[in-house]
């Protein structure tokens, strides 16, 4: 009977999905996976993407446990693909390979002064405040007055995580060092912009009313903002989750403000262009053009500028994927160039046999969770469908592999090390009342797996 010897390289829902799938599906041959990640942990995005308050979205980890506990699937952690294991390696281990590594850089915002000190990427901040172990433990919170620019839910964890006081963080997971920076931060102010009006933002009902329940944090709201056209009238009433958003939005406008200690500011129809230097090379404010609606769901510049003094600027734009060595890649759209998964040769567009991709890589990073187990589907269905087409591995044997890695010196971790390290970061936890404290450094997360 054929045997399918598979790699996934990144450990996130993408590649478990991936995994999880390709095993149930229905097929004519033997699966053996083997699922790669650079970190010493797995979960990717849903462990150092999602902000520490957010348990619900968390709770998308349980389901992944599920998959990986089965014991069906080896896991290799804290390998690094192009440099511990590159393509010719895998094409002489396995039979194909599928890419889910994500979109983890933030997206470029060309306008003057995003070099400045105090211009800094939310994603960066995300991974610094998630514990990511690739990131300095301290960051620099000295602004008193901070501008957020994106209506994502990204910009939204952002906005929630620098106005929150720190003290209202402890009982999540958040790491030590983070909850040191956060309780000395000065912050009084955060301003959010957005180009567009309230009725066309990116980011969830759910996240919205979160921002909402923050404690001594005043929402400031203005009135310019809220004077809706015909076509904004009839996208709230024709869509749900904008009639719920602007609900919320509305009774925000109602609320007494003026006694909190910290306020967070809504800015729309507020299109940056440009962060404004002090002198010396930081920032000093945001300078952004007013917007209005062109009665169409788009909006058109006014000429008028305006500036809020801010001392620091995070732009919230989106995420963009990265190249890996030796797979071709869409510099302009971050991903890896691809028909439904199945991966193109740059040179020629025509199809690079048994190499594959899912998840943000595959499709840029939009889309929930949900849209990352369909993306699976649809290139484990071209996986399947190819099997006349996978490579012919030299030495496909499940010990091959663990001989190469241990010959290179690759201190890998795997799912038993997984478990040693949750175990030790819930243990951590409970000593403090909390479900969790992250162990941050790479080298003690690699000794906790391997040497508990």
């Amino acid at each position: 009977m054929t045997k399918l010897r598979l790699a996934i390289v990144g450990a996130g829902p993408a590649g478990i999905y991936a995994a999880d799938i390709l095993l149930k599906a229905e097929r004519e041959f033997e699966v053996s996976i083997d699922l790669f990640d650079q970190l010493p942990a797995p979960y990717g995005l849903v462990r150092y993407g999602v902000a520490p308050d957010h348990p619900r979205i968390k709770g998308i980890i349980t389901a992944l446990r599920e998959v990986l506990d089965r014991g069906d699937i080896r896991i290799f952690g804290n390998v690094r693909f192009g440099t511990d294991i590159t393509l010719e390696d895998l094409r002489q281990h396995y039979n194909a390979v599928i890419f889910a590594t994500g979109a983890v850089h933030d997206a470029s915002l060309n306008i003057p002064g995003i070099e400045l000190e105090g211009s800094f990427g939310a994603a960066d901040f995300v991974s610094w405040y998630d514990g990511h172990p690739d990131y300095p433990r301290t960051w620099p919170l000295d602004a008193q007055s901070v501008a957020v620019i994106g209506n994502g839910n990204v910009a939204l964890d952002v906005s929630r995580i620098l106005a929150k006081h720190a003290d209202d963080l402890l009982p999540t997971e958040i790491p030590d060092n983070v909850y040191d920076g956060l309780k000395a931060s000065p912050v009084t102010d955060v301003h959010v912009f957005g180009r567009r009006g309230p009725t066309s933002v990116k980011f969830t009902p759910l996240e919205l009313r979160e921002l909402g329940e923050l404690r001594d944090v005043d929402m400031i709201l203005y009135d310019e903002d809220f004077h809706y056209d015909d076509h904004d009238r009839e996208v709230i009433a024709g869509n749900k989750q904008v009639m719920v958003i602007d609900r919320v939005l509305q009774q925000w406008r109602q609320r007494e403000v003026g006694q909190a200690s910290r306020r967070l500011h809504l800015h729309f129809y507020a299109r940056p262009v440009a962060l404004v230097d002090d002198g010396n090379g930081h920032v000093s404010a945001i300078r952004y053009e007013r917007t209005a609606p062109d009665g169409h769901g788009g909006v058109v510049g006014t000429g008028e500028l305006r500036e809020v003094p801010v001392q620091a600027a995070y732009r919230a734009v989106g995420y963009f994927g990265s190249p890996l060595p030796g797979v071709p890649f869409d510099k302009r759209h971050g991903v890896i160039p691809n028909h439904e998964g199945q991966v193109l040769r740059a040179k020629d567009n025509t199809q690079f046999y048994g190499v594959y991709a899912t998840g943000w890589i595959k499709r840029g990073p939009v889309g929930l969770i949900g849209h990352t187990k369909s993306d699976a589907m649809e290139t484990v269905s071209h996986l399947i469908n190819d099997l006349g087409n996978w490579w012919t591995p030299a030495d496909p044997s499940e010990a091959s592999i663990v001989e190469l890695l241990n010959a290179r010196g690759v201190e890998f971790t795997n799912l038993d090390g997984w478990h040693n390290l949750d175990a030790f970061e819930q243990a951590r936890g409970a000593e403090q009342g909390r479900a969790r404290i992250k162990v941050v450094p790479r080298e003690e997360m690699v000794r906790v797996s391997n040497h508990p």
